[in-house]
C-alpha cells in the first residue's frame, strides 16, 4: 500500500491491520511476533489497533519479522522480468515439493481431529489462498521457523459463515472442500470463481463422484449451495467419468470419513493423489490399490490423529528445471527429480536424442516417492517419429506437454504437440514465435513446430495459464540478448522462487516494476 496519500490516522489504521492479516497469515499470536521484535504484547496490539506511531525503521523490523513488504513508496505495478539469455547453466538445483499434493493434502487436513502437521510445503500464491480459505473459518494454520513445516488444528466447529469469499473465488481448488465438508454440515455454501460452470467438463465429474455420498450442489449467483442427505448405505462403487486427479481426491476426501467401502473406479494415480492417499492412511483410512486405477476406500466416520507427513517433490517442477538446462545446451543436475512420474517424458527426451544420466533410486521422505538425480548433457536433438501428447499416469504429464513444445523449437524437424485436454492452452505456446520459434497453430488443440530455432530476444506479455507462461520464460534463456517478460504474477501461483533458482545455477534475471 502508498502511505503517503492517506491522512495519518488512516494510514496508521491500513498498516495497522496490514500487520494484523500478515500476522494471522504467518500463523502467528501477538505475543510471538513481539518476540520476534523484541517489544511487548501490548505494543503489538497497539499497533494493530493504528494507536501506536510507526517510524521507519520500525516498519522495516515489522516487515523482516512477518516476511512480508507492508508498505511501499509510491504506487506498486505488476511483476516483470529482465532476462539475459544465450548462456549456458551449471551445477545442480533441488526440486522442490509438490504444489498440487499440498493443496490437496490442505483440504484433506479438515477431515482430522487431531494435529496435522505438513512438512516441506511449497510456499507459493496457491497455498497461500487455500490458507486464507481455512484461517477464515476457524481453522489454526502456524509455520515453524523456518517456513516450510506446517502444523494444523480444526476446531469442532467450523465458521463456514466467515469464509473469505474473496481468497475462495481466487482459486479452482475450492472445489476440494466439498469432500471434506459433507461430513461437516447437512447444508453449506462455498463461493466459486464465476467463471465455473456445474455444466463444465471441469466440475461436472466432481457431481457425479460426490452424488454417491448423499451431496447435491446447485450453483447460483457465485455460491455452491450444497445439500447433504446421508444415504445409509454400507458400500458405494464410482465410476469417474474421467480420470482426473482433482475428481479422485474429491471422491477420496468424501469415502474417508464414510463409514463402510467405497470402490472407485477410473482413478487418477498420479503423484497428489499417492500424496493424498498415503495422508489418509496415516489417519487410519483404509484404502487398497496405491498406484493403481482402482481404489478400495474403508472409511471412519471420526478421524483424530496427530499424524507428521512429508510432501513429495514435484515432477512438474524437475520437468521445468530439466527444460531449462536442455534450451540453453547446459550441463545440469536436477537433483531430488521424482522418476516415477518422469519416466515416459525421459523415455520420449531419449527417442529425441537428449544424453542424461540417472543416479541410483532413493526414496523421498514420505518414505514411498522414487527419488533420482537427473543429470544432463549439451545434446543435437532431432524431431520424434510420432506426436507428442499427453495422458493419465503413468503417460506423459498434462501440466508437461507445454514444455516439449520448447524443447522441440531446439530439435532438427517437425514435431506435432496435441494438447487433447485443455480448450486453448496450446494457443498460448504460439507466443514462442515472438522469440523466433516457427511454431504453426492447426487448431486449439495443436501445434506444429519446425527446428532447430535461432532463438531471439523479444518483449512479450505473460499468457493467462501457468505452463506456457514458464515456457516463454525457458525460452527466453536460450535467446540471445535481453528479453522482458510482463505481468510474471502467474509464475508464483505455481513456483517457489523460481527466478533466484535458475540465477544460482547461471541464468542473468532482474526482477524489476513499473
Amino acid at each position: 500500500m502508498t502511505v503517503t496519500e492517506l491522512p495519518p490516522d488512516t494510514a496508521m489504521r491500513r498498516i495497522g491491520a496490514l500487520v494484523r492479516d500478515a500476522r494471522r497469515h504467518r500463523g502467528l499470536t501477538q505475543q510471538q511476533l513481539a518476540d520476534r521484535l523484541g517489544t511487548s504484547q501490548s505494543a503489538v496490539a497497539r499497533i494493530e489497533q493504528g494507536n501506536q506511531n510507526l517510524t521507519l525503521e520500525l516498519l522495516g523490523r515489522l516487515s523482516a519479522a512477518l516476511e512480508s513488504e507492508l508498505i511501499s513508496v509510491g504506487p506498486a505495478g505488476p511483476t516483470h522480468l529482465s532476462v539475459t539469455g544465450g548462456r549456458p547453466l551449471s551445477g545442480s538445483v533441488a526440486v522442490k515439493s509438490s504444489k498440487n499434493a499440498a493443496v490437496a493434502l490442505l483440504c484433506a487436513a479438515l477431515l482430522n481431529r487431531g494435529r496435522t502437521t505438513l512438512r516441506n510445503v511449497a510456499r507459493i500464491v496457491e497455498v497461500d489462498r487455500i490458507l486464507d480459505v481455512l484461517r477464515s473459518i476457524g481453522v489454526s494454520a502456524t509455520w515453524d521457523e523456518d517456513g516450510h513445516d506446517l502444523t494444523l488444528v480444526v476446531p469442532d466447529e467450523l465458521d463456514l459463515a466467515g469464509i473469505d469469499a474473496d481468497a475462495a473465488r481466487r482459486t479452482r481448488s475450492i472445489i476440494m472442500f466439498l469432500g471434506p465438508l459433507l461430513h461437516r454440515a447437512p447444508v453449506f455454501e462455498l463461493p466459486y470463481a464465476g467463471g465455473c460452470d456445474l455444466g463444465t467438463r471441469t466440475v461436472q465429474p466432481h457431481m457425479i463422484a460426490l452424488r454417491p455420498f448423499g451431496l447435491e450442489v446447485e450453483a447460483r449467483a457465485g455460491e455452491y449451495h450444497a445439500t447433504v442427505t446421508p444415504t445409509g448405505a454400507r458400500s458405494r462403487t464410482i465410476v469417474l467419468t474421467e480420470r482426473g486427479d482433482t475428481v479422485t481426491e474429491n471422491a477420496l476426501l468424501a469415502a474417508a470419513r464414510t463409514e463402510g467401502t467405497t470402490t472407485i473406479r477410473n482413478a487418477s494415480s498420479n503423484y497428489m493423489v499417492q500424496d493424498l492417499v498415503l495422508y489418509l492412511q496415516l489417519l487410519g483410512v483404509g484404502i487398497e490399490g496405491l498406484g493403481t486405477t482402482t481404489l478400495v476406500v474403508t472409511g471412519r466416520p471420526v478421524l483424530d490423529a496427530d499424524v507428521d507427513y512429508t510432501i513429495s517433490e514435484d515432477p512438474v517442477e524437475a520437468m521445468s528445471l530439466l527444460t531449462a538446462g536442455i534450451v540453453t545446451g547446459s550441463e545440469l543436475t536436477v537433483r531430488r527429480a521424482p522418476v516415477e512420474f518422469l519416466e515416459i517424458e525421459l523415455a520420449v527426451l531419449a527417442e529425441m536424442g537428449l544424453r542424461y544420466e540417472l543416479s541410483p533410486e532413493y526414496l523421498a521422505d514420505n518414505g514411498h516417492t522414487r527419488l533420482a538425480d537427473i543429470t544432463i548433457h549439451p545434446s543435437r536433438l532431432r524431431a520424434p517419429i510420432d506426436k507428442i501428447h499427453p495422458m493419465p499416469f503413468p503417460g506423459l504429464n498434462i501440466d508437461n506437454l507445454p514444455f516439449f513444445a520448447v524443447i522441440a523449437a531446439q530439435a532438427e524437424g517437425s514435431t506435432l504437440i496435441h494438447d487433447w485436454v485443455y480448450d486453448n492452452r496450446a494457443i498460448h505456446l504460439s507466443d514462442l514465435t515472438r522469440l523466433g520459434a516457427d511454431i504453426r497453430l492447426l487448431d486449439p488443440h495443436r501445434v506444429l513446430v519446425d527446428g532447430p530455432t535461432r532463438w531471439s530476444s523479444a518483449e512479450v506479455v505473460c499468457p493467462p495459464a501457468l505452463r506456457p507462461a514458464v515456457c516463454i520464460l525457458l525460452a527466453m534463456l536460450a535467446a540471445k540478448g535481453t528479453s522482458v517478460l510482463r505481468n510474471v504474477d502467474i509464475i508464483a501461483r505455481g513456483y517457489e522462487h523460481l527466478y533466484e533458482r535458475l540465477v544460482e545455477i547461471g541464468a542473468s534475471i532482474e526482477v524489476f516494476h513499473d
